[in-house]
Order: structure tokens, then C-alpha cells, then sequence
């Protein structure tokens, strides 16, 4: 019977070509807004490492004085001071740690036919790559050895080898960092998160970096942040080494903890650290905080999807609503002109239900056409949105679950429309038009 109101439904689309045209542009239209602005939530809010976001965590510490507030709700900043992130480098355990910046570099190869192009870095430590699933291809992180004594290494992702070197395999190989040579000891396979869920202080959708060097050369070389720095009082910095030996904040900070027993143990050993930070005259608080938030938690305590992307995914489905109501309009007017056929059907044998499925059916065959047309037009939304908004450029793309939504959300949309004139054509009274016919 089903394969019979599939006939149906595609005879009568066919005899209605220029109505079914308007309904079918109408749901795709609809289709084509709501799904694009999903798709970018969608990607907004979706896990960006599945597979171990509940097991690393941002590390926070309240250095502020007693009556000294911070711009979070629970008044601990986002970053770390460059003397906190020493001393919990250095805490003992069986955990990997990883303190960071953003920075930055002018890269090239010292020849004359090297252009030299600005390239952000992540200063940061070896843990780094096996924390965040960064593969190696050639090569591998620099050594405890080489990261102590502050050695002039650095480990490129693929994509930036190729483009100075013009292929991958250049380990042993070295470019320069501004004035200083550089050894290339690894290189690792692209690497491009939807969300740089590890530095939300500076963007949660910018551009992963493509080059690494270690967190040693922060002091060996005075390498600078590219990214916020803050700070809760004021503080005389004359050089480089009073802003490493202040209470600013801008070092980042993260931590795998594998297990319940080890985030524990280490939120012990913060809060021992603090009140040891306190017999030496900082951390000037009756009630000492620290935060230890995984991937998720630090998403949200950072805002990462704002207010305004939910409403615009909202707004969008009120669009739909708007082309619903077209097609309901549509539909009512197409259905009730077949009552005559319909009347006929009825004394024929057919019963309400009969009548009433035939036409739903009718209007899910339209949902189905309208939502593929829409994936069309959302590939075009989202395209635009990429050449609009280059920080996007990650985000605005369909997986496979938005592509199965679209046709989801279309027929059910058309199914919504059609259940009121599905219901009234099927109430036609058999009598009133055969008297006609």
C-alpha cells in the first residue's frame, strides 16, 4: 500500500508542476538557512577531542589580594602567572603538563630566495603533542635535554614544511626564527581543530599553529606572548625579567589527568602549592581557589557559543516557520481542489485514514525533494560564510549528521504543514460530489 501512495504522490506532483516547483523552493529555501546556521552551532559545539575531553584540564589559580575581583564569575582568570606555571611544571607526578603561549615569528630560510612570512608559534612543552593527538611523520618532539637547555629546535607541522621546503621529510634541516637558526627535529600531520579549545584566551576560532618551539625559550630568549596579558594590579615592569617575576597573568596552562583518585591528587597539591605561595608573602587571601575544568567545562566557562549564535539559530527556524506557512497555504489550496477525486475514492471503499496517509505521504515525498534541494543551498550559505569570515573557515562545513538532519527536518516540516489540509480533504463527504460528477 505504501509503494501505491508513493505512486500517487509523485502522479500528483507531476499534474501540479508549477505548485510543486513553489512548495519545493520554499521548503529549500527554508532547509537552506536553517541548515546553515546549525551546521556552524552545530561544529560550534561539538567535542573537539572526543576522545580524551574529560580527561585534560585547564588549570586556574586566584593570585589576587583579599577585595581584588576578576572580569570571571568566579573571580580566578583565565591564565597563569610566568612563576605559577614554573613551579607547577615542575610538581612531581606521573602526569603529562603542557604551559604555553601564543606567539610569533618571522620565518625563512636566510637565502635570497626565501620570503620571509609571519608565522604564529606555540611556545610550549614536549607533553604538548601526545596531550593533544598531534602525530608525528618524520622525526618526533624535542628531548628533556634539548628543552633544558633552552636548544634553538623547532617541530613544523606538514603543511609549513611543504611550503618552505617543498616537501615533509625535513628533519635535520633548519629555517630560521628571526635572527636565530632553528634545527627542525619533527614534523607532524596537519593539525586544524574546529575550536582552539586549548587557547580560548586568544580566539576560540583561530588558526592552529603550525610550528612549535619549547616553553624554555620563553626566558633563554625572551620570547613574548602574541596574546593577552592582564594583570589585577599595577606593577613597575622595566624589562622583560620584571614581567616574568610579576603577578601578570598570561601563561596558559593544561594538565591529563587520567583518573577520578589522580584529579584529586592534583587538586590537593594546588592548594598545597598556594598555601605555600602564601608563607611567602603572595596569594593574600582568607579563602584560597583554584579551577580544574576539562575540555567541555572550559568551553562553556568561556562562552565559546555566545548568546547571539543561538539566536540566529532561532531566527532561522522561524524563516522555516514562515516557509511552512507558505506551504500550508499551498497545500490547502492543491488538496482541496482534488475533494471531487477524493469523493470518489471515498465511495469507491477508501476510508479516512486511507485518504489521510495518501496525502501525508504526498507531503513527505515533497519534504524529501525540498531537503535535498536545501543541502544545495546550504552549501552555498556556508560557502559564503567561509569566504566572509576566514576564522570559520573550520567551522562552516557539514558533517554527516547535519546532513542527515536536513531531509529530517524538511519532511517533518512539510508533514507539519500538510496535516491540516490532509485532514480536511479526508472529511470530504462522498455524496456532495458525486451528485456533482
Amino acid at each position: 500500500m505504501f509503494t501505491h501512495y508513493i505512486d500517487l504522490a509523485w502522479r500528483s506532483l507531476r499534474q501540479t508542476p508549477l505548485v510543486t516547483f513553489l512548495m519545493i523552493l520554499a521548503i529549500a529555501i527554508g532547509i537552506g538557512v536553517t541548515m546553515t546556521t546549525l551546521s556552524v552551532y552545530h561544529m560550534m559545539s561539538t567535542d573537539p577531542i572526543p576522545d580524551k575531553s574529560d580527561r585534560l584540564f585547564a588549570v586556574q589559580l586566584q593570585p589576587m589580594d583579599d577585595g581584588e575581583t576578576w572580569a570571571t564569575g568566579d573571580d580566578v582568570p583565565y591564565q597563569l602567572t610566568y612563576q605559577d606555571a614554573i613551579n607547577l611544571q615542575a610538581l612531581p607526578g606521573d602526569f603529562l603538563r603542557a604551559p604555553m603561549i601564543r606567539a610569533g615569528f618571522s620565518v625563512h630560510l636566510n637565502t635570497p630566495q626565501s620570503k620571509p612570512v609571519i608565522e604564529d608559534a606555540r611556545v610550549t612543552d614536549s607533553d604538548f603533542f601526545s596531550m593533544f593527538n598531534l602525530t608525528f611523520i618524520h622525526g618526533s618532539a624535542w628531548t628533556a635535554a634539548q628543552a633544558q637547555s633552552a636548544a634553538p629546535v623547532v617541530v613544523l607541522d606538514e603543511e609549513m614544511a611543504q611550503q618552505m621546503f617543498g616537501k615533509t621529510d625535513v628533519v635535520g634541516e633548519s629555517l630560521f626564527l628571526g635572527e636565530r637558526r632553528h634545527e627542525i627535529v619533527g614534523v607532524t600531520q596537519k593539525w586544524r581543530p574546529n575550536i582552539k579549545f586549548y587557547d580560548l584566551n586568544n580566539g576560540a576560532f583561530g588558526k592552529a599553529e603550525r610550528l612549535f618551539v619549547p616553553f624554555s625559550h620563553v626566558k633563554a630568549y625572551d620570547v613574548d606572548t602574541w596574546g593577552n596579558t592582564n594583570a589585577w594590579k599595577f606593577e613597575e615592569t622595566r624589562d622583560f625579567n620584571d614581567k616574568m617575576n610579576s603577578e601578570m597573568v598570561w601563561i596558559q596552562f593544561w594538565v591529563q589527568l587520567d583518573t577520578p583518585a589522580q584529579r584529586q591528587a592534583y587538586g590537593d597539591m594546588l592548594m598545597a602549592y598556594m598555601q605555600q605561595q602564601q608563607k611567602l608573602g603572595r596569594f593574600n587571601r582568607e579563602e584560597l581557589a583554584y579551577g580544574l575544568q576539562d575540555v567541555n567545562a572550559w568551553m562553556n566557562y568561556n562562552k565559546v557559543i555566545s548568546e547571539d549564535n543561538k539566536i540566529l539559530v532561532g531566527l532561522s527556524f522561524m524563516f522555516l516557520a514562515v516557509c511552512v506557512a507558505n506551504i500550508l497555504g499551498l497545500l490547502l489550496a492543491k488538496f482541496m481542489r482534488r475533494a471531487a477525486d477524493v469523493g470518489v475514492r471515498r465511495a469507491l471503499g477508501a476510508s479516512k485514514r486511507q485518504v489521510f496517509y495518501q496525502h501525508l505521504v504526498e507531503v513527505g515525498m515533497l519534504g524529501l525533494l525540498g531537503g535535498a534541494v536545501g543541502i544545495v543551498f546550504a552549501q552555498f550559505g556556508l560557502l559564503g560564510v567561509r569566504q566572509s569570515y576566514d576564522y570559520y573557515n573550520n567551522l562552516a562545513s557539514m558533517d554527516w549528521m547535519m546532513l542527515l538532519s536536513a531531509p529530517v527536518i524538511a519532511i517533518s516540516a512539510c508533514i507539519l504543514a500538510g496535516l491540516y489540509p490532509a485532514w480536511l480533504v479526508c472529511r470530504t463527504t462522498p455524496a456532495t460530489h458525486l451528485k456533482v460528477q
